[in-house]
């Protein structure tokens, strides 16, 4: 069984976690020092370094943690191309979301990380086009347009909900992709 930090280290790692989402709310993380990161949320140089090399290896950490949520969150509802058992999914995706909402706001936000959103996009894809393969093989080609269409509109709408601070709950959120993307869907594939 997988020991969890102790108490201090987590409370010390969120604190880092949200001066960085501060900061990359106002910068791009090449302009962002270790020293400006400590200063803000007032501890000691030393231990950032006990903990990461260097603000680039705290991002990555930070980008881990959430890919792996969103990993374990695919593995536990299997793809469901476009009807009612892809919602739970969905849900869960906003659940994520909302939870690590700062965070969230500033790797997707104007100074983010792109390569963590091709990551995030890449393995959606992966399992996505996975599942539609099986369920429509003789209609890959549009499916893949379909799919690039919807990936693109739900990160735009996860986008501009994160920049208005998750006024709509997650819930909301998630039905209303719900509904975007299997009306999308069904408008061109009314058996899906």
């Amino acid at each position: 069984m997988e020991k969890k930090p102790d108490r201090r280290i987590r409370r010390t790692k969120a604190q880092l976690r949200h001066g960085l989402a501060q900061l990359m709310a106002q910068k791009s993380v090449n302009e962002v020092t270790v020293k400006e990161l400590v200063d803000l949320v007032d501890i000691n140089r030393s231990t950032f370094y006990l903990h990461y090399t260097d603000i680039y290896n705290m991002l990555e950490s930070v980008e881990n943690e959430l890919f792996e949520e969103i990993l374990h969150t695919i593995r536990t509802h299997p793809v469901s191309p476009f009807n009612e058992n892809s919602f739970p999914f969905i849900e869960d995706i906003f659940a994520i979301l909302f939870e690590n909402r700062e965070i969230c706001a500033a790797l997707l936000g104007p100074h983010g990380d792109i390569a963590f959103l091709h990551r995030i996009e890449e393995m959606l894809s992966h399992y996505s086009l996975a599942a539609l393969r099986q369920a429509f093989p003789e209609r890959m080609d549009d499916l893949k347009y379909t799919y690039a269409y919807c990936v693109a509109g739900g990160v735009g709408l996860i986008k501009d909900w994160l920049s208005r601070g998750c006024e709509e709950s997650p819930q909301h959120m998630a039905q209303l992709t719900f509904r975007l993307v299997t009306n999308t869907v069904s408008d061109f594939y009314p058996h899906a």
